[in-house]
């Protein structure tokens, strides 16, 4: 079972940038895909960012250009760089593990002011 430990969330003016963290609980050089996915209040949890173990990235629309997923195996770790923040992308962010299962980080919140 891999666990999953996000960081890095807080609040930002409009703007501004974040990154987020993901440490895995093992190695996650073999892991099929890491990501990203954010949930605002009132709203269903969506896609931000997802990398293959072969490095293929697959972005929202609504943060291309802005948000860029990037993973570092030895250090088992996924990151979520954040540009050009916005009110809208206030949520709370978890990371995402599909290895046979699908894994869960427990969220960060992420709040954006304009």
């Amino acid at each position: 079972q891999v666990q999953l430990v996000e960081s890095g969330g807080g609040l930002v003016q409009a703007g501004e940038s974040l990154r987020l963290s993901c440490a895995a609980s093992e190695s996650i050089f073999r892991i099929n895909v890491m990501g990203w996915y954010r949930q605002a209040p009132g709203k269903q949890r969506e896609l931000v960012a997802t990398m293959t173990s072969g490095g293929s990235t697959n972005y929202a629309d609504s943060v291309k250009e802005r948000f860029t997923i990037s993973r570092d195996n030895a250090k088992n770790t996924v990151y979520l760089q954040m540009n050009s923040l916005k009110p809208e992308d206030t949520a709370v962010y978890y990371c995402y593990a599909l290895q046979y299962f699908a894994y869960w980080g427990q969220g960060t919140q992420v709040t954006v002011s304009s």
